[in-house]
């Protein structure tokens, strides 16, 4: 007998401990090639949370001889399946406005690079942003978070991106700021003023290399107000050169940033290979990488991060070589993109199915992927993303009676309760006040 939890989930149909490479702060690696396929099921299993922690974890018939039932709150959970809550490593969430008018545009014809060319796409939701105050933007938002939440999202990187001055981009790195503050979800911070070149130096003389000295100058303010972990740059055809990116990316390093990068979306400009020059943490996107490209991500460590519901929404072939990466080495992990452009989805379920479907993944694959790897692509896999004694409790439950049926019933929210940190935060697909 053991001093009371504050939580037992108790006879799980499976449990996805997802355990075994975390590792502590610093330490621990991604999970690669037949790693992926590893979930760590315990069946018919039970966890324990105390102080915000895992405390046990395995066998039913085992932790339930080891709590006194009647001390602690105990969840029967009985045909479920309990897993770690979902790491979304790559958003754009705080913006304002919406963009049906262009989602219309393209069912019409009209391509993403045609719309931004002419002045829409992302410079539309620039527009939007800009005229919000941070108040309604943070209300905005938090519609949002909470919509992940009930998805069962318990960590999430958010970009800024849609300001592309100095003082918008901190008012959106304020509101990021404010609302991790507020919300149960854990924020992660990216700074994205390489996102596209705003529509005041579109046209002007060097306008382009004007914008790149811009954000150039925007970063050590940027840095020593703290409000961003990463650095992260748009390198892509229609966006920013290799050139550009080399030398944003260099100078945000000597800041002290941690560094991803948008690359080989529409066109490899050579991204995958200045991310390992550079020591990324991750590049994202790859829907057009090369072999080689990916060999140099995986000699490199350098985390694959993809995006299945980008090619989905935006009406093209799904081109990701994931099985090939998988194959090479590459440590990968999936992500939503939500924003209000090519990938209005909040559902980290909904990418695992596409994930499933259009790049032929396992679901084990995509279910670490979306987890442990996300985590990692994070440089949290040493706190979050596996369910492992003394790890934060980031638990959630799926009202479904195997892993497998997680992308195989897809477009429906499976989760039935959150746990973040220890506290329930989502009962009965409905968000508890904390």
């Amino acid at each position: 007998m053991v001093d009371p939890a504050d939580i037992v989930l108790v006879n799980a149909s499976e449990v996805l401990t997802l355990g075994g490479d975390s590792g502590a702060p610093g330490a621990g690696t991604p999970r690669s090639g037949p790693q992926l396929d590893e979930l760590g099921v315990i069946h018919n299993g039970s966890l324990a949370i105390k102080d915000g922690c895992l405390v046990d974890i395995g066998p039913s018939k085992e932790v339930d001889k080891r709590y006194v039932t009647d001390a602690l709150e105990r969840i029967d959970v009985s045909g479920k399946v309990v897993m770690p809550g979902f790491v979304d490593p790559h958003t754009h969430a705080v913006f304002g406005g919406s963009r049906v008018e262009e989602f219309e545009l393209r069912l019409k014809g009209k391509s993403y690079l045609d719309i931004l060319k002419e002045g829409g796409g992302i410079l539309d939701t620039v527009r939007a942003t800009r005229r919000l105050s941070i108040e309604d933007l943070m209300s905005a938002s938090e519609q949002h978070l909470d919509n992940m939440l009930l998805h069962g999202t318990t960590t999430v990187e958010v970009k800024s991106g849609y300001g592309l001055s100095l003082d918008e981009e901190l008012k959106i790195l304020e509101a990021i700021r404010r609302l991790d503050e507020r919300h149960p979800l854990d924020i992660v911070p990216t700074f994205l003023g390489a996102h596209a070149v705003p529509e005041e130096f579109i046209g002007k003389h060097d306008g382009h290399a004007q914008y790149v000295e811009e954000v150039l100058a925007m970063l050590p303010v940027v840095k020593e107000r703290g409000r961003a972990r990463f650095c992260d740059v748009f390198c892509d055809e229609g966006a920013f050169s290799l050139e550009d990116s080399k030398k944003i990316l260099g100078e945000a390093k000597s800041l002290g940033f941690d560094i991803k990068l948008h690359a080989c979306e529409f066109k490899d400009l050579g991204g995958a290979f200045l991310a390992v020059k550079l020591g990324a943490v991750s590049v994202d996107h790859l829907d057009h990488v090369s072999k080689d490209g990916i060999k140099a991500l995986a000699e490199g460590k350098v985390m694959g991060v993809l995006l299945p519901g980008v090619p989905f929404f935006l009406g093209q072939k799904n081109v990701v070589q994931a099985g090939r990466m998988v194959e090479m080495g590459l440590p990968i992990a999936l992500g939503t993109d939500f924003n209000p452009g090519s990938c209005p989805t909040i559902s980290m379920q909904m990418i695992i199915s596409l994930a499933c479907m259009e790049m032929g993944l396992t679901p084990a694959q995509a279910i670490c992927a979306a987890t442990i790897n996300a985590a990692h692509a994070l440089g949290l896999g040493w706190e979050t993303g596996s369910l492992e004694l003394g790890k934060r409790a980031d638990v959630i439950v799926l009202d479904i009676p195997s892993y497998k049926h997680l992308p195989y019933q897809f477009g429906i929210n499976h989760v039935d309760i959150v746990i973040k940190a220890g506290k329930i935060v989502v009962e009965d697909k409905r968000i508890v006040s904390t």
